[in-house]
């Protein structure tokens, strides 16, 4: 079983937050951010969950050995006896995933619904998603159900970074570039922004 995201399916409706909150090892606390795409010209939005790089950043930055991956490859929160609050995970993440918690003095962070996934359920987030932005099954099964394809390879400037979680975009991209340059307002045009491109496979 495999965790897929889908952008083009997300109708804003909030119920994977809601659900990831109730989630007992959250805290009532979401783990999911659902982001505006461009809240300027577009209502349209999407779940930003953890990739769980197969490197991940975020472990290799913790100064004290705080994020722990599992050998299932799941990228879990800092652990609270051991999180000194720095935020360098926070800064690091190519995907601005995780979230330094003031109140609990801890990053927090997608886990995937460890306790869930690990006993061979679904996450919450999928359990309730009713578009299926959000789906978590075999590979073979989203490919024929789905006009777009699976990649779970992000080439950030001269680095690839590999996922667990994969993303769904449109057919014959084996890669997604993400140019975070070019999201940043230009002082000419600030409302200017370009798109993730796609690596033709």
């Amino acid at each position: 079983m495999e965790f897929f995201v889908d952008p083009s399916r997300c109708i804003g409706c909030q119920a994977c937050a809601q659900a990831c909150a109730e989630c007992d090892s959250h805290r009532g606390i979401s783990m999911i951010h659902l982001d505006f795409v461009d809240r300027s010209s577009s209502p349209q939005t999407t779940p930003t969950v953890c990739m769980h790089c197969d490197d991940p950043t975020c472990a290799r930055v913790c100064p004290a050995d705080a994020i722990k991956q599992t050998a299932e490859g799941v990228v879990q929160s800092a652990l609270k006896p051991r999180c000194v609050g720095c935020s360098n995970c926070v800064l690091a993440c190519p995907f601005g995933v995780p979230r330094y918690i003031p109140a609990l003095d801890q990053m927090m962070k997608c886990d995937m619904c460890y306790d869930r996934t690990s006993a061979g359920l679904k996450p919450m987030c999928a359990t309730v998603c009713p578009s299926g932005a959000l789906y978590y099954g075999s590979r073979e099964t989203i490919v024929q159900m789905r006009r777009e394809q699976p990649t779970n390879t992000f080439v950030f400037g001269r680095r690839v970074v590999t996922t667990k979680v994969s993303l769904m975009v449109s057919a014959n991209t084996s890669a997604l570039e993400v140019d975070i340059a070019s999201f940043l307002p230009s002082p000419e045009d600030p409302s200017a922004g370009n798109n993730p491109q796609q690596v033709a496979a």
